[in-house]
C-alpha cells in the first residue's frame, strides 16, 4: 500500500487531519517517508542546497561560528549542533575552515540532528576522516543544554509542519486534509478558530486569505535561544522566507525532480516546505532570552565575511575553474538566485554585541 493510500485510509478511518500532520507523515513516516527513505539532494535529486552549490558556503559559516567562539572568550567543552545536516556537506566545510584554530576543534563534541538513516549513513561516511566526536539524535531536545551551544540549521526550519488557517465570512478555519475514495483533497475545518498568533492586519485580509503559522518551528527557536541565553555560544538559522507581513498567501509547496508539484498528489515521492517566518522566529528567539541578528540575507551576509575574496583566492588555485567559481558565487550571493530570498537570523546570549555580517 503506498503512503497515499495510507493517509486516505487514516482520515476515513477518524476523520480529516491537519496540514501539519500530513507534512510530518509525508516527510518522516519511517517505511515510505520522504527522508525516511531518500538522498534528496543535488542534481540527481529533487533539489540542491547552498553547500552543493559550493565549498565556499560551508567555509563561510565555519569561519562564521569560529569567530562568535572566539567573541565569547573561547568557552570550553563547546557543542557544536547542526540541524538537518544533509549529505554532511556543509558539517565536513564547516569544520575544514574552523580547523585554523585547533583550540576550538580539538575540544568539539558535534551532534547531529536527524532522523532519516539513510542520509546518517551518508554523513558518517563523508565525517570519516576528520577525527572529531560525532553523534547523532532524532530530534533536538534538552540533552544538548549542558553546555556552550553553537548551532547550525540551513534549509531546516522550512521543513518542519506548518498550520493553515483560511479566512471565510464566517471567520478563521483551519485547513484539514481529507480524503474520498482514495484520493486527498483539501478543505476548510466547519468551526472558526481564533489565530493561535493574531496579525495587525488579521481584519484586512481578504475572503480565502490564509494564514500559516509553525508551532513547531517556533518552540524549537525558542527552546535553542534558551540554551544559547543560559550556556553560551551562538545560533545561525539561513534559510528562505520572509521577513515581514506579505500579506495572506500560502508558501507551502511540493517538489521533485526540480520541478513544482502537486502537494497531495505523492505524499512520500516530494518534498514538502514553506517559506520561513523570521519576524516569527526572531520573536520566539527574544522570548527565549537571546540577542536576536537580523534577518539579513544571504548574499549581504556572504558578502560581508568573506565569500568574493575567498573565491577569488580559490580562481588563482585553481584557473581552470574559475567560472564554475564565478557562477557558484554569484548563485550563492546574487539578488535574483539564492542571495535575496534566503535569510540568515542569529542568536546570541544577551550583552553580546553583534555578529560578523548582521550590521
Amino acid at each position: 500500500m503506498t503512503l497515499k493510500a495510507r493517509i486516505a485510509a487514516l482520515i476515513e478511518a477518524q476523520g480529516p487531519m491537519s496540514v501539519a500532520q500530513f507534512m510530518t507523515i509525508a516527510l518522516l513516516d519511517p517505511k515510505d517517508g520522504y527522508y525516511a527513505t531518500r538522498d534528496p539532494f543535488g542534481a540527481q535529486g529533487d533539489f540542491t542546497t547552498a553547500p552543493e552549490v559550493s565549498q565556499m558556503f560551508g567555509e563561510m559559516l565555519g569561519l562564521w561560528m569560529l569567530q562568535a567562539w572566539a567573541d565569547q572568550g573561547c568557552p570550553k567543552n563547546p557543542r557544536l549542533v547542526e540541524l538537518g545536516p544533509g549529505r554532511g556537506t556543509l558539517m565536513a566545510d564547516m569544520l575544514r575552515a574552523a580547523s585554523v584554530e585547533p583550540d576550538f576543534t580539538n575540544d568539539l563534541e558535534i551532534v547531529l540532528i536527524e532522523a532519516s538513516p539513510v542520509l546518517q549513513q551518508m554523513q558518517a561516511e563523508k565525517l570519516r576522516g576528520f577525527g572529531a566526536d560525532i553523534s547523532w539524535q532524532p530530534q533536538f531536545d534538552d540533552s544538548l543544554s549542558d553546555r556552550p551551544l553553537f548551532l547550525v540549521a540551513n534549509e531546516f526550519f522550512d521543513a518542519l509542519p506548518v498550520r493553515q488557517y483560511v479566512r471565510s465570512e464566517r471567520g478563521w478555519h483551519e485547513r484539514m486534509v481529507t480524503a474520498l475514495d482514495g484520493e486527498l483533497d483539501f478543505a476548510l475545518a466547519p468551526v472558526p478558530v481564533p489565530l493561535p498568533i493574531i496579525p495587525q492586519d488579521r481584519e484586512t485580509a481578504p475572503q480565502g486569505g490564509v494564514y500559516e503559522t509553525s508551532p513547531a518551528a517556533l518552540a524549537l527557536a525558542e527552546n535553542i535561544a534558551a540554551i544559547v541565553t543560559q550556556r553560551g555560544g551562538a545560533a545561525l538559522m539561513v534559510d528562505y522566507g520572509y521577513d515581514a507581513v506579505t500579506g495572506f498567501a500560502e508558501t507551502l509547496q511540493a517538489v521533485g525532480g526540480h520541478r513544482f508539484a502537486d502537494v497531495l498528489a505523492a505524499p512520500g515521492d516530494d518534498d514538502l516546505s514553506a517559506h520561513v517566518d523570521f519576524a516569527a522566529l526572531a520573536q520566539a528567539g527574544r522570548r527565549g532570552g537571546a540577542a536576536v541578528f537580523g534577518p539579513v540575507t544571504q548574499g549581504a551576509l556572504l558578502a560581508s565575511i568573506g565569500i568574493t575574496e575567498r573565491a577569488e583566492q580559490l580562481m588563482k588555485l585553481h584557473p581552470d575553474s574559475a567560472a564554475d567559481l564565478l557562477s557558484a558565487t554569484e548563485r550563492l550571493i546574487g539578488a535574483d538566485q539564492m542571495g535575496k530570498l534566503f535569510k540568515a537570523l542569529a542568536f546570541a546570549p544577551p550583552g553580546v554585541a553583534g555578529f560578523a555580517g548582521f550590521a
